[in-house]
């Protein structure tokens, strides 16, 4: 069974920083592009980044180029998100997601699947 585990949220005030986690087990993790989603309050799910199976190719929203960084470990199996700079509109419920291949779709959204467990990052003074 595939899961996917996501920590490391909090309360942080703007321009502060943070840390994201992802813990994915029940399948091989070198093998997949990963992906971070979130959703803010009230809102529809939205894509934030992805990464390549081997971690040489990222991607990002626009909206957070330049402050979030997305790597991973593939010897922990795990996927991380620093996080830079926050604003208030970063806050929401953050996701990590597997895609079905080694590299990041042409659709940002074809996850398989989204991550059950999020964690919630709330941006505020």
């Amino acid at each position: 069974e595939v899961q996917l585990v996501a920590s490391g949220g909090g309360l942080v005030q703007p321009g502060g920083s943070l840390r994201l986690s992802c813990a994915a087990s029940g399948f091989t993790f070198s093998s997949y592009a990963m992906s971070w989603v979130r959703q803010a309050p009230g809102k529809g799910l939205e894509w934030v980044s992805a990464i390549s199976s081997a971690g040489s190719i990222t991607r990002y929203a626009d909206s957070v180029k330049g402050r979030l960084t997305i790597t991973r470990d593939n010897a922990k199996n795990t996927l991380y998100m620093q996080m830079n700079r926050l604003k208030p509109e970063d806050t929401g419920v953050y996701y990590c997601a597997r895609y079905k291949t080694p590299l990041p779709p042409a659709d940002r959204t074809n996850y398989d699947p989204l991550g059950g467990q999020g964690t919630q990052v709330t941006v505020s003074s």
